[in-house]
């Protein structure tokens, strides 16, 4: 039995020709079938070159134990999720590196409901059984075009999200980073056409390819940026979206191009949905929360923390029926959307609200200003843990509060920062705030640094 190293936490992802490969990947499918007993499951691959075979090697797999599989082609995550529970499936797969380097691949899956794998029928069933590799003979499954089908209920769900009658004329920067979301923001643009909706669209980017001549489309990267802010102005967008490979992330730039971080984001689409539902539950993950939690509380919602990660969002979101959740890491999740993320649907609230309310810019100023936010900073350090626990001896006297949720969270009374240490790399990501003018971010961000980098 060989060790396969392409299983994380969440998900499976690595190298090609060294964690992954068409013949690891054709176990992948066999043992996800029979892990979750499955009748039927999607498919669905974004635009990397390996996509198209890995993707083929995994139908194998899954016809070979019987199932009848449901092909998306090319697709992104969220129309994965989308029609694992659209067409009652036993379970969804989509092979994806999303912003991953370019000789990575992997895949993220779904059981039934759309819902995160769960212990039992988990990533760790589904590794020990493709280690094992003793499935037997094979079966004979079916596949099933369902593509056209499966992105019309998908579009007809995203649009439901926006009042279209709300909506003003508006010009929108898009940058697909020719990752996989330009065909489908095809299709929900020409579906909120027919319905009359005002917005106009400059696409860039906008056709998918493989090779990603512009690089890896990561828009959380600094360096990732300034295309699309620039893209942005000269075009006289009233605002922009740029998506990750598989797109069920987004990323926001204002009329000016200033990048919209995404702990503002939350508390905007937050805001929004409390509106809509108020008194709602609205989840969010433990780095950066004051912002969020004051929205929140002002709009008489309930705010519910949850560990980082789309597993426990989800669950946390499936166990308080929260309509809304977001991580600043740019993942929104949705009630009314199968409890998933989704990178589509966000966009389409955004340009409701600056149809409401103007521009985006002015809508998050007062936000930023009331509480600003360090962005996270990332150290690689050679004993992350010797490091937090500096950090633990320098201010736990001093702190109100320590949360250990997820990392480690001391509210110092005005000031607060969340350190968590990477599972697979030695890197520790720290993440600072404040709600009090007398501090300023820079100061208290470089007290944390002190203690995190001395020796």
């Amino acid at each position: 039995m060989s060790a396969l190293t392409c299983f994380k936490a969440y998900d499976i992802r690595g190298r090609l020709g060294i964690d992954l490969d068409e013949e690891i990947a054709y176990r992948v499918g066999r043992g996800f079938a029979r892990a979750l007993a499955a009748k039927t499951v999607v498919l669905g691959r974004d635009v990397r070159a390996s996509s198209e075979s890995l993707a083929a090697a995994v139908a194998r797999g899954l016809m070979d134990e019987g199932c009848t599989l449901l092909d998306l082609g090319l697709s992104g995550t969220e129309e994965m999720y989308y029609a694992t529970t659209h067409f009652a499936a036993d379970g969804g797969i989509c092979v994806t590196a999303s912003h991953n380097p370019m000789d990575y691949n992997g895949m993220k899956m779904v059981r039934a409901g759309s819902a995160p794998l769960d212990a039992a029928t988990g990533l760790a069933k589904i590794k020990e059984l493709a280690e094992a590799d003793a499935f037997g003979d094979a079966k004979s499954g079916e596949t099933r075009d369902v593509a056209a089908e499966a992105r019309a209920a998908y579009v007809e769900c995203v649009c439901s999200f926006v009042d279209v009658l709300a909506l003003k004329p508006l010009k929108i920067l898009v940058n697909a980073g020719h990752g996989a979301a330009g065909p489908t923001f095809d299709a929900i643009s020409a579906r909120l056409a027919e319905t009359g909706a005002p917005l106009v669209f400059e696409r860039m980017f906008h056709e998918p390819d493989g090779t990603f001549p512009q690089g890896i489309p990561n828009p959380l990267l600094p360096e990732n940026r300034p295309a699309t802010a620039e893209a942005v102005v000269a075009a006289g967008a009233d605002f922009g979206v740029a998506w990750d490979g598989d797109f069920d992330r987004c990323f926001f730039f204002d009329h000016t191009g200033a990048f919209i971080d995404g702990e503002y984001v939350v508390g905007l689409l937050a805001e929004a949905f409390l509106k809509k539902e108020p008194g709602a539950t609205i989840i969010h993950d433990p780095r950066v929360i004051w912002n969020t939690q004051d929205v929140v509380a002002k709009a008489g919602g309930k705010a519910v923390q949850s560990r980082t990660g789309h597993a426990f969002i989800k669950q946390a979101m499936r166990d308080e029926n929260a309509v809304y959740g977001g991580e600043m890491s740019a993942h929104h999740y949705f009630r009314d959307f199968v409890f998933c993320d989704s990178g589509m649907i966000p966009w389409l609230l955004v340009a409701e609200l600056v149809s409401r309310n103007g521009p985006l810019a002015n809508q998050i100023a007062g936000r930023k200003a009331a509480f600003p936010s360090s962005g996270e900073i990332n150290f690689t350090l050679e004993d992350p843990k010797a490091a937090i626990a500096r950090v633990r001896r320098e201010f736990e006297q001093k702190a109100k509060e320590i949360d250990e949720m997820d990392g480690l969270s001391f509210d110092m009374g005005d000031w607060r920062f969340n350190l968590r240490s990477s599972n697979t790399e030695p890197i520790v990501r720290l993440n600072v705030e404040v709600k009090n003018t007398k501090y300023c971010i820079g100061s208290v961000s470089q007290r944390v640094i002190a203690a995190l980098t001395s020796d």
